[in-house]
């Protein structure tokens, strides 16, 4: 099989771990007997001083003509005061809508290995094992109008809008339902309907959605209590529905949990090409100096292999490649403690000696 793929490395850290996910990705290939192409493309800060544009028009072709895009991170404190439209952050929105991806997919593992790495006790977190289906398109960060009043040159007042249709909510629902199909049968749809308008059309919605699937367990949480379980007792949860600005929240409460942010991956979907990228940030205090830990972007690939290539095989063995460099005790900088570690390319260079099989656990 041929897959084609576009890199976007962005900013910070973002090349450093989206060029070990490649080299992966590559590994992975050669052992499977699949062809590669990958194209690079600029996204975000660099864009925005290369082009002009946080998603300049080559790079939205290039995604449109792929199978699936790889996305490194986005953003930096030297483009914090760049008006709407040039922040590095309107790129990443903007691919999301060009890609007509609504659907983000978060899952949060706990690997026995980092269970000293959480911050929370071994009791609370071992075993645990969630997916968050996030909706990506609506909400506050989408909806209109949206701006600033402005008095004499000054901002007098903001103001954002969150919206959603009864549209938008059914087919979120509807991924979160699927997914729960194929885990624990159990979801937890996160609003805050004591207060919001669109909390309460989104708990109706979801409640009629949930009629079609009578053998999964509906749940109700408010968005408060939902953080509040969470680190009380995250084992509780199955599959977590939620929408924009919620999903946004919880989901790096959520990464902590296991141990750093730099462990998870997400996949959002909905479009004909699939965005696959970390769920952490550019990190542009430890860019360059190789101690990004790259697995949140592997473990993306892995995502990538299973749902835009529909590869479960190898799939299953990036994933359990991961395990095997944890379990060889193995660790990045987020991950050590402040004891020994080790450099971005070698967790990468790991991970690729697990799929060769020089980590037997790795194969099985």
């Amino acid at each position: 099989m041929k897959l084609k793929i576009t890199a976007l490395p962005g900013d910070g850290i973002g090349p450093e771990v989206v060029r070990e996910a490649i080299k992966v990705l590559r590994v992975v290939a050669d052992k499977f007997n699949h062809e590669v192409e990958i194209g690079e493309h600029a996204i975000g800060g660099n864009a925005v001083e290369a082009f002009g544009s946080p998603l300049p028009e080559a790079t939205i072709a290039a995604c449109l003509s792929s199978k699936a895009v790889l996305l490194g991170a986005v953003g930096g404190p030297q483009y914090d005061k760049n008006p709407r439209g040039l922040k590095p952050e309107d790129g990443l929105l903007g691919l999301r809508k060009a890609l007509q991806a609504f659907a983000n997919l978060r899952p949060v593992i706990v690997y026995d290995e980092l269970i000293e790495a959480s911050p929370l006790k071994a009791d609370i977190v071992k075993g645990c094992d969630l997916l968050i289906v996030r909706e990506l398109l609506g909400g506050l960060y989408f909806a209109t109008p949206r701006g600033f009043d402005e008095e004499n040159g000054q901002w007098t007042r903001g103001f954002n809008t969150m919206s959603y249709d009864v549209a938008e909510i059914e087919r979120i629902a509807h991924v979160a339902f699927k997914a729960a199909e194929k885990r624990r049968g159990l979801v937890a749809s996160v609003d805050k309907a004591n207060v919001l308008e669109t909390s309460q059309l989104w708990r109706q919605v979801v409640e009629r959605v949930a009629k079609d699937y009578p053998h999964i367990k509906l749940e109700h949480i408010l968005v408060d209590n939902c953080a509040m379980q969470l680190v009380r007792e995250p084992r509780r949860f199955d599959v977590i529905l939620t929408e924009n600005m919620f999903g946004d929240i919880l989901s790096d409460e959520a990464a902590v949990i296991s141990g750093s942010i730099g462990m998870l991956a997400s996949a959002s979907l909905g479009g004909p090409v699939g965005l696959y990228e970390p769920i952490h940030g550019s990190a542009p205090d430890i860019a360059g100096q190789g101690k990004a830990n790259p697995l949140g972007t592997i473990a993306s690939v892995a995502l990538m292999l299973r749902y835009s290539f529909e590869l479960e095989a190898e799939a299953h063995a990036v994933e359990k490649a991961i395990d095997a460099a944890l379990a060889e005790g193995l660790r990045t900088a987020d991950l050590a403690a402040g004891g020994a570690y080790i450099s971005t390319t070698q967790m990468g260079d790991a991970v690729c000696e697990g799929i060769t099989g020089k980590w037997s656990t790795a194969t099985e």
